[in-house]
């Protein structure tokens, strides 16, 4: 069967897929371009009244009308969706945005070595989100680019040289908003306790992190830098950082990447990669 170029089929429709699927309809992307097996009737009827899509319940032929399949489902249930999808797949590009499931165990379910793995994170469910990408070499420099402009409404892109890498990622950025949001706790529940009322925290926290990410991403200089300038000798901020140097907070913080990365590789082994 031809496969246009311009229909993508998603394999699972929840938050990930809705954010991808999403940016493609407020680029122009007819809904009838748009393949979704998504077996929760919720998720349909979402997918439905929010962007125009009419999924289906279980795989058919009509995914062989696709020239890219992304697979979103999540990990655990990546064997069982592959199954019924796998004589209609083959020939079209194969995008992962599952965490650990590695190119292998793909290639055996799909048939194909045509392989882009996504490592996205939450922000790109409000178009602020960063995913690391790596491709097989057999992904030629123009479907790269086609997944590239897949993600681009959710926010930026970064491609990595080997597959091992995406663990590394998956611990960084993959994970990384879960820490950010454990910082965000913490200085709201020390300023309640300080006296500010929850709503106040929460308003002064939130901005205080938004806006020095974003001065950070501006400046030109690194991190330590821009920590001294705020850092005046005997004063309130050098008083606190005393505190976290005392605590060993960044050791504290590698070791945790570390056991994101490490976690992540387990999941690949156990997941057949």
């Amino acid at each position: 069967m031809d496969r246009p170029s311009s229909v993508i089929a998603f394999v699972g429709g929840g938050n990930m897929a809705a954010a991808l699927i999403g940016g493609l309809r407020r680029a122009g992307r007819p809904a009838e371009a748009i393949v979704v097996v998504e077996p929760f009737a919720a998720a349909r009827e979402r997918l439905a009244r929010d962007f125009g899509v009419a999924a289906q319940a279980a795989a058919d032929e009509r995914l062989a009308r696709a020239a890219t399949v992304v697979w979103a489902v999540k990990p655990q249930s990546f064997g069982e969706a592959a199954a019924p999808c796998a004589p209609f797949v083959a020939g079209a590009l194969q995008v992962s945005v599952m965490a650990g499931v590695r190119a292998a165990a793909i290639r055996r379910a799909a048939g194909t070595a045509r392989i882009v793995r996504v490592m996205p994170n939450t922000p790109a469910l409000i178009g602020r989100g960063v995913a690391g990408l790596w491709a097989d070499a057999s992904v030629g420099a123009a479907e790269r680019a086609e997944v590239q402009a897949l993600l681009a409404p959710t926010g930026a892109t970064l491609w990595v040289a080997q597959e091992p890498d995406l663990d590394a990622v998956t611990a960084l950025s993959g994970s990384g908003p879960a820490y950010v949001f454990y910082l965000l706790e913490a200085l709201i529940d020390g300023a309640t306790a300080m006296g500010l009322d929850p709503a106040q925290a929460r308003t002064l926290a939130l901005a205080t992190l938004d806006g020095a990410t974003a001065l950070a991403a501006a400046s030109a200089e690194p991190p330590q830098a821009l920590r001294a300038q705020v850092t005046s000798k005997g004063g309130t901020t050098a008083a606190a950082i005393s505190v976290l140097e005392q605590a060993d907070v960044k050791a504290a913080v590698h070791r945790a990447l570390l056991a994101a990365q490490r976690r992540a590789r387990e999941l690949g082994d156990e997941f057949g990669g």
